[in-house]
């Protein structure tokens, strides 16, 4: 008689229906702002893709001001302190772009922001309630190299004393 052996090192056939299953993604992060959550999600919309996940990460950065974020004092861009000067608008642009890249150079390396441009809508164009506030919209184009994710563009709004 032969040696004894063991079912554990037999294997599996080509046509085990377990071969064929779809893999389920899993989430990357919470989309931000909150939303409730349909499909696979769960309780809060979520992100499947880090490329999409990042740039959320990099407009939260952005619209965080010092002081906001618990335990991390210094995270943020802290733009609000610019929001009241935005009629100097040269200086406004440089301070808010240096702003911008040391928040990223510090918290979000992986990001390469590329372009940088703000356009002030006037009182007439933006439809707000008070004379006295201000649309800014800013947009920035930025890389992510370690992704392959390149040219990408995001919009950051920020309401200013005009």
């Amino acid at each position: 008689m032969s040696e004894e052996l063991s079912f554990k090192s037999v294997g599996i056939k080509s046509n085990d229906p377990d071969l064929f299953r779809a893999v389920q993604i899993k989430p990357v992060g919470i989309k931000t702002p909150l939303e409730v959550g349909t499909g696979r999600s769960g309780i809060f919309q979520m992100h499947f893709d880090v490329a999409n996940q990042l740039m959320d990460n990099l407009r939260n950065l952005i619209l965080t001001n010092h002081g906001e974020r618990l335990g991390v004092y210094d995270y943020g861009a802290n733009l609000r302190p610019l929001t009241f000067d935005v009629t100097a608008k040269d200086d406004w642009d440089a301070e808010a772009m240096l702003r911008i890249n040391t928040a990223v150079s510090k918290f979000m390396p992986q990001m390469d922001l590329e372009t940088f441009s703000s356009s002030l809508s006037s009182r007439s164009e933006s439809n707000i309630i008070g004379e006295w506030l201000a649309h800014v919209r800013l947009v920035l184009k930025f890389n992510i190299p370690m992704l392959g994710v390149t040219n990408r563009t995001m919009a950051v709004d920020l309401w200013c004393v005009g």
